[in-house]
């Protein structure tokens, strides 16, 4: 049903998502939809917590298997990740992280790049030994706005992502980050 949901939402928008589309589309009875989802936000907050949970696993494995040397690389692996995803998974280039459904669609007390801010400095940190300061998550908060704003302008340009914008995005994130946080020791390298 997800994977119906995902393609559903990239041919009509979440606008016009219905739970009796979603039926027809995953070749089910509409009481099984509803059986797992008591509406259709439920369906997409199922969807947004299995790309979320995905696009971290995808950070993970490049993680493990690149030759990352600075903190700035997986910022980048990040950004590259957030654009793959734009390009391959569908539902992913309208959902986002369910910014499109609510603000909070992820977790109840933050907003849904809030979350994950948190989970790009948890992954920062585990991978790179970083300090987790106070200031880290606020930073990383705000370059997760920035490059979302940034990389959803490149898509609206062009489909496949207008690579000027998505290099420019790429540059500003880095540099605002070096200068919040890496110039001010927010975020240091083991010895």
């Amino acid at each position: 049903m997800l994977d119906a949901c995902a393609e559903l939402v990239d041919e009509v928008g979440y606008e016009g998502l219905t739970t009796t589309l979603l039926a027809e589309r995953a070749e089910v009875a509409i009481g099984s939809v509803y059986q797992f989802f008591p509406d259709k936000r439920a369906i997409v907050q199922a969807l947004t917590l299995r790309t979320m949970e995905s696009y971290l696993q995808r950070l993970d494995e490049r993680f493990a298997s690149d030759d990352m040397t600075h903190w700035w690389d997986g910022v980048d692996a990040g950004i590259d990740e957030y654009i793959t995803m734009h390009r391959t998974v569908p539902g992913f280039r309208t959902l986002h992280f369910g910014d499109v459904v609510d603000l909070h669609l992820l977790d109840e007390q933050r907003d849904n790049n809030g979350v994950i801010a948190d989970q790009l400095a948890r992954v920062l940190i585990e991978r790179f030994g970083l300090t987790d300061v106070p200031d880290l998550r606020f930073h990383l908060e705000v370059a997760v706005e920035a490059a979302d704003a940034l990389i959803k302008l490149a898509f609206r340009r062009q489909p496949e992502g207008d690579g000027r914008v998505l290099v420019e995005a790429k540059a500003l994130i880095r540099e605002y980050l070096h200068r919040q946080v890496d110039a001010r020791g927010g975020i240091t390298q083991p010895s």
